[in-house]
């Protein structure tokens, strides 16, 4: 969009159209003009949104109401579009109703041309401030999120550094988490909020001894006790993040079996939060294709085998599907350390 503003109005009267794009071109304004609502939106499939849309309320066919509310179903830079309603209407409830769809603002016909441009010069500068004021929200918000991605990162290798086996298994845990997620259609938030969950999902293992994480060989019972406190722990730390509520739900619900034979609460099924249950599948396929204290790699067709297996009874079915394809995309076995290359 160059400096210009540019405007849109829509109306059935060619009179009002014809003066109000003398006005407003006059006025230093690119117009275009309309004279319905399906006009509007044939020119909307493959042009740029304008700046404002001065739109008629009564006009046959598609009324001005029945145009906004169809705008916001729209494509975005058109559904954001700020829409002020031209009407001889005086009633309250027609004004209501326009607000209540979203409408900014409504200017009174016969318009007087001077209160005309200078409504819309008001209108399009307090635009252009709110949308300048977003955009320092949102990148101070990116800024904040970075910062605190770092610290989380930070927090995770802190964690893995525990395990001498297991150096960079949260990161990896968090990114076939993320792809798992992509692939069974998370937007783009739910899939960063996914990696986040991922990344601190042994941060409960800051409460075990680092000699029962690398013990070689198999734990005693009272060892594996003491593993088995590390979801609770996580997820009270994570608790205390008011700010981001759900990352504690990775934590403390990842070793939960869809069956309800896993721990520490012996959920099942659907009660077993969703990205809870993203992470177990992407959580077993790490542990078994990284060297650990006991044992080493696993073949990736036990690995398969293995994730088949645990369908139904370990892992929530459509999430162990996804990750048995990312397997068999995986024909050389080197999904992990592409990962790790950062390759993926």
């Amino acid at each position: 969009m160059n400096s210009i503003p540019y405007i849109i109005v829509v109306d059935d009267d060619p009179i009002i159209l014809k003066k109000t794009w003398n006005t407003l071109t006059d006025a230093g304004f690119k117009v275009a003009v309309f004279k319905s609502g399906n006009a509007l939106f044939e020119y909307s499939k493959d042009n740029p949104a304008p700046n404002l849309i001065l739109m008629d309320i009564n006009m046959p066919e598609m009324d001005g109401f029945e145009v906004i509310r169809e705008l916001k179903k729209s494509e975005k830079t058109w559904r954001d579009t700020p829409v002020i309603f031209l009407t001889a209407n005086e009633d309250e409830d027609t004004e209501t109703i326009g607000l209540s769809l979203g409408a900014m603002d409504f200017i009174r016909k016969p318009f007087v041309t001077s209160v005309l441009v200078l409504r819309v010069k008001h209108a399009v500068e307090l635009i252009r401030l709110q949308r300048d004021l977003e955009g320092v929200v949102e990148e101070k918000t990116r800024e904040n999120e970075n910062l605190f991605l770092h610290v989380v990162e930070s927090l995770a290798d802190a964690i893995d550094a525990k395990d001498n086996y297991t150096k960079g298994h949260s990161g990896r845990v968090a990114a076939y988490s993320k792809e798992i997620a992509a692939r069974y259609g998370y937007d783009e938030k739910r899939q960063e909020r996914i990696f986040m969950m991922g990344l601190l999902h042994d941060v409960g293992k800051i409460g075990v001894p680092d000699e029962v994480i690398n013990k070689p060989g198999h734990l005693t019972e009272e060892e594996f006790a003491c593993i088995k406190k590390h979801p609770g722990i996580g997820g009270k730390i994570l608790s205390n993040i008011k700010e981001m509520p759900e990352l504690s739900a990775g934590a403390k619900w990842h070793h939960e079996r869809y069956d309800g034979t896993g721990y520490p609460q012996g959920l099942s099924g659907e009660d077993i939060p969703e990205e809870a249950r993203i992470i177990a599948v992407a959580d077993a396929y790490d542990a078994m294709t990284s060297n650990r204290s006991y044992r080493g790699v696993i073949p990736q067709a036990k690995v398969r085998t293995e994730i088949e297996n645990g369908k139904g009874s370990q892992f929530d079915p459509k999430f162990a599907d996804i990750m048995l394809k990312m397997i068999d995309e995986d024909k050389e076995y080197l999904m992990r350390d592409k990962l790790n290359n950062n390759l993926i």
